[in-house]
């Protein structure tokens, strides 16, 4: 999950009886002296903030703690990239069938417990990773470790919204973000420098250990919920909500596009260690892992992204991050590293300001079950990585890198198409209306 991904749906997060206590705790009182909600320099704030902090950066290291050391995997275990690259594929596809679920259970058993559950299964799954025997079993353990996963974002923004006063959630949300983008990039250059010395196993428990302290760190800092109240589970109802979204055209139209965007991500940065560390680069696998530290960009870019749809509009800024995106992509196909380095800030920048637009127009087009909408585009988004890891791998294996990028120019175009039937719709509602009032 990128920093996008969690913050765009502040609130979102919330649902059911859930929603409806946070809501009463916040009104039962005229007084802000009397709401006992978390503040900055307030008992407990800066304990939470920094429990979610570990929280974000253990569940970001883990789930792509294999995506630096593929070509290391790939060499060791005598697989082709796309066998090699399940090892990502596997966790965040299982983090994308969970993450519904898991939300579902959260709602019974509390936020609080569902993340203690989830950070301690995928770390104790992380300690046994690096003793896998072969591929098959390195697959399983992942996708075991991506399902519990699922249960921290599934959590920590509806944790946040019930148990911060809502002047500063967006301050809290901002370091749990911010634990989810150091994570990521952090898992994959420490996996990358400790496997360039001791292979690619050490890298992988180097990432464990450090997601067992996050892990340890999370369970002594988190301040228990006082305003959670448990509801029962309906999956009736959780089946009509979620089948009434997935009838929505608008809510279908986003879930798209933020897979089509998550394909690229997922194929590029998946694929390009190999391109990397073959000629004519040939750059070492620590120095491949520090290419990650171009998701910074991201950070950015997703910054930017409110500000770009306040001068573009929601659809100005896609075709802006699409635009963006397709140029990387072509610019990665020279042989000049440099080259290839900027097409990659351009892939990273245009990918985070298009998911963070995508994923923050949910919230905004979901008129009920908004939690579970979140859900949605969650799991739309990360079959996304799942997809675009697997097929990118695949396409650089019959084309080489060329390959990849024909499927990225490709989901740029879906990105782009879905795009444009959206402005059309718009255009013509917008002369339904005008005729109407003449």
């Amino acid at each position: 999950m990128s920093p996008a991904d969690t913050g765009a749906s502040v609130v979102t997060m919330r649902s059911g009886a859930s929603a409806s206590s946070a809501s009463s705790a916040s009104t039962s009182s005229s007084s802000a002296d009397t709401d006992t909600r978390l503040v900055p320099g307030g008992p407990g704030y800066r304990r939470m903030s920094f429990a979610l902090f570990a929280a974000g950066v253990a569940t970001f290291a883990l789930l792509y703690s294999t995506q630096a050391l593929l070509p290391a995997i790939s060499d060791d275990l005598g697989v082709t990239p796309d066998q090699a690259s399940w090892t990502v594929s596997a966790a965040t596809g299982g983090l994308a069938l969970a993450v519904v679920p898991l939300s579902a259970l959260s709602e019974r058993y509390g936020r609080r417990a569902t993340m203690t559950a989830a950070l301690c299964v995928a770390a104790f799954v992380a300690l046994l990773v690096p003793f896998a025997p072969g591929l098959g079993w390195l697959v399983a353990l992942r996708t075991v470790q991506g399902a519990a996963l699922a249960g921290v974002p599934a959590s920590a923004m509806a944790y946040l919204a019930e148990e911060v006063r809502p002047k500063a959630l967006i301050g809290a949300i901002g370091l749990f973000v911010a634990g989810n983008s150091i994570g990521g990039m952090v898992g994959r250059i420490l996996a990358g420098w400790v496997a360039q010395a001791w292979g690619w196993r050490a890298g992988l428990a180097a990432v464990g250990a450090l997601a067992v302290v996050c892990a340890v760190v999370f369970r002594l800092m988190v301040p228990k919920a006082r305003h959670f109240a448990p509801s029962a589970i309906s999956f009736r109802a959780l089946g009509r909500t979620v089948g009434g979204h997935l009838s929505d055209p608008l809510l279908r139209r986003l879930y798209g596009i933020g897979l089509l965007f998550m394909t690229v991500f997922g194929a590029v940065y998946t694929v390009i260690g190999y391109r990397l560390a073959d000629a004519p680069f040939s750059l070492p696998q620590g120095v491949v892992g520090s290419i990650f530290l171009i998701y910074l960009v991201g950070t950015v870019s997703s910054a930017a992204a409110g500000q770009l749809v306040g001068r573009l509009g929601r659809r100005g800024a896609l075709y802006l991050a699409v635009g963006t995106t397709t140029a990387g992509l072509l610019l990665t196909l020279t042989s000049s590293l440099a080259a290839v380095l900027l097409g990659l800030v351009l892939i990273t920048a245009g990918f985070f300001a298009g998911h963070a637009v995508a994923s923050s127009s949910v919230s905004r087009a979901a008129k009920t079950g908004r939690a579970q909408a979140s859900a949605l585009y969650q799991t739309a988004y990360y079959l996304g990585s799942s997809v675009g890891g697997t097929l990118g791998a695949l396409a650089f294996r019959s084309a080489g890198w060329d390959g990849t990028v024909v499927l990225g120019l490709a989901a740029m175009v879906g990105a782009a198409s879905i795009t444009l039937y959206a402005t059309r719709k718009a255009i013509a509602h917008q002369r339904l209306v005008a005729m109407s009032r003449r």
